[in-house]
């Protein structure tokens, strides 16, 4: 063997050695994590609540789907209690 085989005999003895040194890691930080970690979905996935009805009927009024007084008529009624709301 000449002076270049033994190179590159201990380099890639000690790349060798490297690349089980990170599997074994990696494998031990795998299997140790918590199992609620592993399963728990991402912080950000989370749905916006749905707007309000007032907001709703704001949204209709800021387009010009209703005028201004039926705005208001149906704004006093959703302000209005619930049981005055049946009509009887």
């Amino acid at each position: 063997m000449s002076g270049w085989d033994w190179f590159a005999m201990s380099i890639s003895t000690v790349l060798l050695w490297a690349l089980f040194i990170t599997v074994a890691v990696l494998l031990f930080r795998t299997l140790n994590r918590a199992p609620e970690t592993l399963n728990r979905t991402p912080e950000h996935t989370h749905t916006p609540a749905a707007p309000s009805p007032e907001q709703l009927l704001a949204q209709r009024f800021a387009r010009g789907e209703i005028d201004e007084e039926e705005y208001r008529r149906r704004l006093a009624v959703l302000r209005a209690d619930g049981p005055s709301l049946t009509k009887q």
